[in-house]
């Protein structure tokens, strides 16, 4: 018989002889191991996946995923202005992978109310900024049409400045800046959102780039900065290095310098703090690989001192210790696929129910984001299925050495 190895593996995993209930729970628990450790496993890097990226969008949405702005003013409100008119508008859409290109301008200023007052950035856009980031978190209002040659005397409000100040769509509210003499700007409430990132909700206002310009004192053809999207986030860093080689070198008509930094750059704290996130996720692998490798262990010893009597008589009839461990790593192969058929159905339930349904929710002052995200990926879970099953048949090839150390004669008289 061809496969003899494999019909003996399949009728050990199948027999149901009631003689011998120890291999029983030991199986279950073997099963158990592989199930619990897999549907971890899978959560996990589904969770951890869904976190980075959703993060990952909402700073990306909020700044863009590269900024070019003056050499001599590279902090994010307190810029120093550069030349951005149409040439090089589209000398940065001809950039390979770049997919599209919006100026911005910012004036840090204040708030203040009859009762109350606030600290913020104005921030002024153009008519080819693309709202879509905004439009999806605005909760109430509209966004207007802003321009950079008319003042709208709108701006859109995020829900925590607008539920400090007591303040609905339609308000005014008063706006002061300070550069030598205090200068003062009425402007109508159009819209409320909430993007959930605290660096940005807690500051910024949204309004035309006409306004902010005429604040700083700037030329029409001057802005704050210019915010790049790229249409592949893996080669952030090749398309940068190809708007520094492009622009690195050049001033503008009144001499400032060129420069452009990623999102990654702008907001390093986020990022780092995304990053940590891999160290938990390899934690977590490992430990769940070594639970379920181990389980998996302890239930093939149980299965080979149970089945002694077994490997003795086919040893008397000339099997070798190779054909018998085969024999055992056939039928752990039986358990871990069951195993980790039951981790598949768990994991991929509970992130399909969380993905729908979200029933678990977090603080979004402390996480960004409102529900535990999470992301299906069908490769990664191919991915988690092939290592498991690797890693706890590699884990078994030791074990499985105790065949060699059964004798024959000795064996068929054990009970």
């Amino acid at each position: 018989m061809a496969n003899w190895k494999l019909f003996i593996a399949r009728r050990i995993y199948r027999s149901n002889d009631g003689k011998k209930e120890v291999s029983k729970p030991a199986m279950r628990i073997a099963i158990s191991g592989i199930a619990v450790g897999l549907a971890v496993m899978i959560v996990s890097v589904s969770v951890v996946l869904g976190f980075k990226h959703q993060v990952r969008d909402k700073v990306v949405g909020l700044g863009s995923d590269i900024i070019l702005s003056g050499i001599e003013g590279t902090q994010l409100y307190q810029m120093s202005p550069v030349v951005c008119g149409d040439s090089l508008m589209h000398v940065l859409k001809d950039v390979p992978l770049v997919s599209h290109v919006q100026r911005y301008s910012t004036k840090p200023g204040m708030i203040m109310t009859s009762d109350n007052f606030q600290g913020m950035v104005l921030k002024g856009i153009a008519g080819e900024y693309d709202v879509s980031f905004l439009q999806e978190h605005l909760q109430e209002g509209e966004i207007p049409s802003f321009s950079d040659s008319v003042a709208s005397n709108q701006a859109l409000v995020s829900r925590t400045i607008a539920d400090k100040l007591s303040l609905k769509v339609g308000d005014k509210l008063f706006t002061y800046y300070v550069e030598g003499n205090v200068r003062a700007r009425r402007l109508e409430v159009a819209g409320i959102y909430c993007t959930n990132l605290s660096a940005y909700d807690d500051f910024f206002l949204i309004t035309d780039l006409y306004t902010v310009n005429r604040l700083n004192n700037w030329e029409p053809e001057q802005v704050g900065g210019v915010e790049i999207e790229v249409s592949d986030y893996s080669r952030l860093n090749e398309v940068n290095e190809s708007v520094l080689a492009l622009l690195g070198n050049h001033k503008d008509r009144y001499g400032q310098g060129y420069f452009s930094r990623t999102v990654e750059e702008a907001y390093p704290q986020i990022f780092d703090w995304l990053g940590l996130l891999d160290t938990n996720v390899w934690v977590i692998l490992i430990l769940m690989t070594g639970v379920a490798g181990f389980t998996m262990i302890s239930g093939l010893l149980i299965i080979i001192l149970e089945r002694t009597n077994m490997i003795g008589v086919l040893k008397a009839m000339g099997a070798s210790n190779v054909s018998i461990r085969e024999i055992f790593l056939s039928f752990s192969v039986f358990l871990i696929g069951r195993g980790m058929l039951w981790g598949n159905v768990i994991g991929v339930s509970v992130c399909l129910v969380q993905y729908f349904l979200q029933p678990f929710k977090l603080d979004p002052a402390d996480y960004y984001i409102s529900a535990v995200p999470i992301e299906l990926n069908l490769g990664i879970y191919l991915l988690l299925n092939v290592c498991t099953l690797l890693v706890s048949l590699l884990m078994l090839v030791g074990p499985s050495c105790l065949i060699s150390r059964i004798h024959p004669a000795k064996s068929i008289r054990f009970e």
